[in-house]
């Protein structure tokens, strides 16, 4: 199984990052992966065993498990939150979970889709949807909900600590309420949501990292108490941090194992 990321280039207010990733499983295996996501929108260009061909996933209100069996191949766009208004007219709060980008559904956003799919590696595929995003902010320029959504993701990224109600809005000099309907309208939940997700990606980040533990992860995030970091965690994910890690580490061992197996053998 390989994986490859790499941030977005010059249409960089509305792309995150781009990355792919491509595997090959022997015939009967299959491995699940369990998934926080992080808050933003991403779209899929998709190959193989696979559900859809073009896909947008919109951020759940759990963990979710991905099955990941035979052959296949994902690029990926995860967009920042002005990035889906720049490429469609779809509302992130009408989307499916994982929904499939159809041209009845969105002609345009399928043309573009199906453009930077024709190009022959991932590289040529992220300078292919640069250019596409750079033709599309031409004629839909990035608005003032869109700059402040992206802004408010910034900082809470920036800082992903435990923080009053209302502490975000105060620093980008907006009402709550403001705040509230600029991220509900670009990437579908709201500020305490969005603070959430980024905070659990934080915790996951410093999990994998050795000889981290937990009591002083949710100290430096500004947990009043460990306690509540592990319910935090236990909401969305449905287990506590350390069984959510094992389970992860459990998934790309058995990934990296099955990927040896079906890999072609030299004769001795």
């Amino acid at each position: 199984m390989g994986l490859a990321a790499f941030v977005g280039g010059t249409a960089g207010a509305s792309i995150e990052t781009y990355w792919s990733v491509s595997w090959s499983l022997p015939p009967g295996e299959e491995v699940h992966q369990r998934i926080v996501d992080f808050p933003a929108i991403t779209l899929s260009i998709e190959a193989g065993d696979v559900p859809a061909a073009f896909v947008a996933t919109t951020v759940r209100p759990q963990a979710w498990s991905r099955v990941i069996r035979g052959r296949g191949s994902v690029f990926a766009i995860r967009l920042r939150p002005a990035g889906l208004a720049v490429l469609s007219d779809l509302d992130p709060t009408l989307l499916a979970h994982e929904q499939e980008i159809s041209p009845h559904l969105d002609a345009g956003l399928h043309e573009v889709l199906s453009l930077i799919a024709g190009a022959p590696t991932t590289t040529d595929g992220s300078r292919r949807a640069d250019e596409l995003i750079r033709d599309a902010l031409r004629d839909r320029p990035i608005g003032r909900a869109q700059v402040l959504a992206n802004a408010a993701v910034e900082a809470l990224t920036a800082a992903p600590r435990v923080r009053p109600g209302g502490a975000v809005a105060a620093e980008l000099g907006v009402s709550e309420r403001t705040l509230q309907r600029a991220l509900r309208a670009t990437v579908g939940i709201g500020p305490n949501d969005v603070a959430r997700r980024i905070r659990l990606q934080e915790v996951v980040r410093r999990l994998s990292a050795p000889a981290t533990g937990i009591a002083a992860i949710a100290a430096e995030l500004g947990y009043a108490e460990q306690a509540h970091l592990i319910t935090e965690f236990r909401t969305v994910s449905g287990s506590t941090p350390g069984r959510y890690m094992r389970r992860v580490q459990a998934s790309n061992v058995q990934l990296q194992s099955l990927a040896t197996l079906s890999a072609p053998q030299n004769d001795a």
